[in-house]
């Protein structure tokens, strides 16, 4: 056969089918951040590694055969003090990681009219890191302390709306997450009541199995969601000791699967309602015992065998 010359090469390329045309041209090529699986799949929250730095904690969840991690904004940006975010971005995709989701932005739905300027600066400093790394997503946790008042959730609503409009021009969703310990969005019902009334695309809610079944939450309750209401999961595991009034959500967090959650029949009702994306494992590696003595690829290993089954 005669060889071919670069232009008859790179004409006979074209032509060829996809498959073809990658084996062709390497694996060296650089191709952005891996497609998103399909179904659920596993992802390690970086407050799990919270005791390494983003790179490490990158490579040793990325060793486990995870692909999926939701980032800590806080060590992205110590990270890029050294190196940039576009460093960041090609380090998740030279490990074959997604970035599917960020944390976080406290506070938010929460915030006085004298507090929300200084926050909504604040969340326009993180979209820009979000986005820098390829990620569409953030998640803000509800804080108030005191009781709250029907004008505190009209403000929760209004507040969202206004950061998702923010967040808009960045590709970016927020995310609102109850919390246990919350005095506005502490539960389902107070979440959904903030997210349907901001009722805005960039708006979205999000799940932590922790704080839902150490909160108030029944496992019946998932069944007031609308299908594809969920945007997000954290996905853990509460213990029967203590009573759940005193499980206190940095130290008594487990595994999936080690505790007494009822988690297999929350993945079922999830499903049926058309949630498809992460279960994400958030642990405080700092304060949460079963996670303080492992490195990045042993608690990565760990989790991926015990979320798997349970979500499969």
């Amino acid at each position: 056969m005669e060889p071919q010359n670069r232009r008859e090469f790179l004409a006979a390329m074209a032509a060829a089918p996809l498959g073809i045309r990658a084996i062709a041209q390497g694996r060296g090529a650089q191709t952005g951040a891996p497609a998103a699986p399909q179904g659920m799949f596993v992802s390690i929250h970086q407050a799990s590694t919270a005791r390494f730095d983003f790179k490490t904690s990158c490579e040793g969840i990325s060793k486990a055969g995870v692909r999926a991690v939701e980032v800590d904004i806080a060590k992205v940006q110590q990270f890029a003090q050294t190196e940039s975010l576009p460093k960041a971005k090609q380090l998740l995709s030279d490990l074959g990681l997604r970035a599917v989701s960020s944390s976080n932005h406290l506070g938010f739905a929460d915030a006085s009219a004298q507090q929300f300027p200084m926050l909504l600066d604040g969340l326009k400093t993180k979209l820009e890191v979000v986005q820098a790394v390829g990620c569409d997503r953030i998640v803000c946790p509800s804080t108030l302390n005191r009781e709250a008042t029907p004008d505190d959730f009209k403000r929760g609503a209004e507040n969202m709306v206004k950061g998702g409009e923010l967040a808009k021009t960045y590709g970016v969703m927020l995310m609102l997450e109850f919390a246990k310990t919350s005095r506005l969005a502490n539960s389902i019902q107070t979440a959904l009541q903030i997210v349907r009334e901001a009722n805005h695309p960039n708006v979205r809610l999000m799940m932590d199995t922790f704080h839902f079944y150490a909160g108030v939450g029944k496992v019946e309750d998932l069944e007031l969601l609308r299908d594809g209401e969920l945007a997000h999961l954290h996905f853990e595991d509460i213990p029967g000791d203590p009573p759940r009034e005193q499980l206190n959500s940095q130290q008594h967090r487990l595994f999936p699967g080690e505790g007494t959650a009822p988690l297999k029949r929350t993945i079922e009702i999830l499903k049926r309602k058309g949630y498809s994306g992460p279960a994400s494992m958030e642990l405080f590696q700092a304060t949460t015992p079963v996670a303080q003595n492992l490195d990045p690829f042993q608690l990565a290993s760990k989790a991926k065998a015990a979320i798997e089954p349970l979500i499969a």
